[in-house]
């Protein structure tokens, strides 16, 4: 046997780094997995998430209330809104949203059926192409995975 007269801690230590060595190559110099050909260039580490959802409570859009994907399909069109103050920049005042400088979030109202004004549910973009849901006037927010 080749090993015979190599000492046991060596033996390990070396089979440490041909492990290393193999996981390494497995997976790239930088530790993670290479992104699927067709995954988004933000996507995060967990579950196909983007990395700006990350640590956000997640949903959907399928799964968002009707007024609300309408209100999607407007923003995909550019307009027109139906409240004039639809596209306005949203403060995050509340900071519960990532910080990012004024200006990069804006934000939609979403209809809620019942309500004589505006209500409670909006749409908030960022100019990353972040989509976010609120239906308690920004108490919470939902990453809207499109």
């Amino acid at each position: 046997m080749i090993f015979r007269n190599v000492p046991r801690s060596l033996l390990r230590v070396l089979g440490a780094v041909f492990l290393c060595a193999a996981l390494v190559g497995a997976v790239g110099c930088g530790g993670e997995k290479p992104a699927p050909a067709a995954a988004s260039a933000s996507a995060g580490p967990s579950h196909g998430v983007p990395a700006w959802a990350e640590g956000l409570a997640t949903v959907r859009a399928a799964a968002l209330p009707e007024q609300a994907r309408d209100v999607l399909a407007l923003i995909d069109k550019g307009g027109p809104y139906p409240y004039r103050q639809d596209g306005t920049v949203f403060g995050n005042f509340e900071k519960v949203l990532p910080q990012q400088q004024r200006g990069y979030y804006h934000e939609f109202t979403v209809r809620t059926p019942g309500e004589r004004d505006r209500g409670a549910r909006r749409l908030v973009t960022g100019e990353g192409g972040e989509f976010f849901y609120t239906d308690d006037h920004y108490e919470t927010f939902k990453a809207v995975l499109r």
